[in-house]
């Protein structure tokens, strides 16, 4: 028996299932993104969802190479359904495939940048968009660096997460998940202006010029209000969405490896997300899911219910675009 690796432009249903037979039910058959097809065939594809199961730049517990595979799992149950709140299914115009997992050289680590990079740049030659599994936030830098090829820098960040990720780090060869964001703001990939960090809970003495929502805040004043400081900050830039899983607190996200306390919700991380259609979105990413960590998977699904909700963004987005032509 053979992956079903026909062209991307197959009906969910068919593309669920493997040589012509109907989709199984959840608990079996093979665990790509939402049951979308394994392919590697961009002809026609809005989306391309991949992996980068990266933990070599994690500062403290590891586990986040695992953490592709379990975003994937934990979709099968959301693929069933019409996505909530939003009442779709998301493919209905929006043409997602399951590109796999990038591939570098875990042992030639200097050379895992340049691997995502070139990772990118392939599918985003072809026009399509990217939403992506880390692995640990490391990977948002290497793919900053080609989105902002592609789509002219700098970009704007919305960034959810316990870290401000902007600690200094001169070292164009360090792999470290606390360092990226200083990095891409002294490459101008970013404009720290136009960047906003949401759930922050650790400290900085420099945050580099973006605002920062920290968790204190956000519960303080509300979702509401996060949404809209949010909107005015990144405006009509194009802009580049980043879920670090551990904006979440650990009731919510346990299977993270530098979790802290005090955290976002559930509920308010996905009402935020949700809410981000204004924005010119011009790509996306979950990490940091480590399922050795994790807790009958309630962080796999908590990151697999935020990337489905990124795809809900995405669909509406192509409408949006289209009408206005």
């Amino acid at each position: 028996m053979t992956l079903n690796l026909a062209p991307a432009h197959l009906t969910p249903t068919a593309a669920a299932g493997i040589d012509g037979q109907p989709s199984p039910p959840t608990y079996a058959g093979v665990l790509s993104f939402m049951r979308r097809p394994y392919t590697r065939d961009l002809a026609g594809v809005d989306v391309a969802v991949s992996g980068i199961p990266l933990d070599l730049a994690t500062t403290f517990r590891p586990g986040t190479r695992f953490g592709p595979a379990g975003v994937r799992a934990a979709t099968v149950m959301l693929s069933e359904l019409g996505a909530f709140p939003w009442g779709i299914d998301p493919f209905d115009h929006l043409n997602v495939i399951d590109y796999g997992d990038c591939w570098f050289d875990a042992h030639n680590p200097v050379s895992i940048r340049d691997a995502i990079i070139a990772h990118a740049r392939g599918i985003l030659a072809t026009g399509t968009r990217m939403l992506t599994l880390g692995g640990d936030h490391y990977v948002t830098y290497p793919l900053l660096v080609a989105h902002a090829e592609k789509y002219g820098k700098p970009l704007s960040l919305i960034h959810f997460d316990a870290h401000s990720d902007t600690w200094p780090d001169d070292n164009p060869d360090s792999l470290n998940h606390g360092t990226m964001f200083y990095k891409a703001i002294r490459e101008g990939l970013i404009d720290p202006a136009r960047s906003v960090q949401i759930g922050i809970r650790t400290w900085n003495e420099d945050f580099m010029g973006v605002r920062v929502l920290d968790a204190p805040w956000v519960h303080r004043n509300g979702t509401q209000a996060t949404i809209d400081e949010v909107l005015s900050i990144v405006g009509d830039a194009p802009a580049y969405l980043t879920f670090d899983i551990d904006c979440l607190d650990p009731a919510f996200a346990p299977g993270t490896g530098t979790p802290v306390a005090g955290g976002l919700s559930s509920a308010q991380a996905l009402e935020i997300v949700r809410a981000l259609g204004p924005v010119n979105l011009v790509g996306a990413d979950v990490v940091e899911v480590s399922p050795p960590y994790d807790h009958s998977d309630v962080t796999a699904l908590a990151a697999a219910h935020l990337a489905v909700d990124m795809l809900c963004l995405m669909r509406n987005q192509k409408l949006a675009r289209h009408q206005r032509m």
